[in-house]
């Protein structure tokens, strides 16, 4: 009886042994993953519902949103965002529109109508360097008379300093722009300013600039005033221009700008070759002859200047 209780109880610990070893075994194994049906993830994209050519503003009828089982990166989700801006190259049909795509940057920021214009500037002429993007300016001018002609040769009669422009908004002040970019050279040095001008006020700018001295002064954009440009005369262009089929429709601002304008009529010196007028007529007179005396018995002439004679001897 003692033997067999012990033959039992052997059996007994080398069954728990091996259930213990069993036990760990699987511990050991990872936990089975429960195995569900593939979801395909789909992302909402705006695409275009045709071609969209390049350099012509985006309308919200060509576009919609659509599922894509993928998401690029640059895609949008709205079509109101899109709507205005413009393609840098053709996008095609039924492709998503991405910002890569879009013209961005300082173009964004120039009004039509508008031309973006870069002009030199330094702490005399930039209020001490202090201009920034979103600021705006008055722009005014210098020209010093060209005293070394001789015969008053010179394109300007005499030295001035006036108001050129009015109310011109900062694009970009050296290397800082309204995007956010750094805000200006440390230094100081800056050299450029880029302005938004009117393309019909572009030719005014680029010649004062090159003839003169530009200074800008820093205004209140609050301020409304600006000058009255109706009441100053109109500058005549340094080409002719011609009305379209007899319409006397005032011109374009980009066919005044082609017509041009020259120093002599932005100084309002009054020259009229530099600003391509062509001189009135001269008064009609009478050609000066010369006739020989012969009823005086000394020697003599008769010298006629318009209606009035004169002898003068000889």
């Amino acid at each position: 009886m003692p033997n067999l209780t012990k033959i039992l109880a052997g059996v007994l610990i080398a069954v728990a042994l091996l259930l213990g070893l069993f036990a760990w075994t699987l511990s050991r194994r990872p936990a089975p993953v429960a195995v569900t049906p593939a979801m395909h993830a789909s992302f909402p994209v705006v695409v275009a519902i045709h071609t969209l050519p390049a350099g012509k503003a985006i309308t919200a009828d060509a576009l919609r949103v659509q599922p894509l089982p993928i998401n690029p990166n640059g895609a949008f989700t709205d079509p109101s965002q899109l709507v205005g801006r413009v393609p840098n190259a053709e996008i095609g049909a039924e492709s998503p529109v991405l910002e890569a795509q879009l013209s961005s940057g300082l173009a964004e920021r120039v009004e039509p109508g508008e031309r973006a214009l870069a002009v030199r500037v330094d702490e005399g002429n930039a209020v001490g360097n202090r201009l920034r993007p979103g600021n705006f300016v008055d722009v005014f001018f210098t020209l010093k008379r060209d005293g070394s002609v001789a015969g008053g040769g010179a394109e300007i009669d005499r030295t001035q300093a006036r108001l050129l422009m009015s109310k011109v908004r900062v694009l970009a002040f050296g290397n800082a722009t309204a995007g956010g970019d750094s805000a200006g050279d440390p230094n100081g040095m800056v050299r450029t300013a880029v302005l938004a001008v009117p393309v019909a006020d572009v030719d005014r700018l680029t010649l004062a600039e090159s003839a003169g001295r530009l200074i800008f002064a820093l205004r209140n954009p609050k301020d409304p005033e600006v000058a009255d440009q109706s009441v100053l005369p109109v500058y005549p262009g340094v080409l002719k221009t011609v009305a379209h089929n007899g319409s006397a429709d005032p011109l374009q601002d980009s066919t005044r700008a082609a017509a041009g304008v020259a120093l002599g009529a932005l100084s309002g010196s009054g020259n009229p070759a530099s600003a391509g007028v062509r001189l009135p007529p001269l008064p009609h007179m009478q050609p000066t002859r010369v006739a020989g005396n012969t009823n005086s018995t000394k020697s003599s002439i008769e010298v006629i200047r318009g209606g009035r004679a004169e002898t003068v001897a000889r």
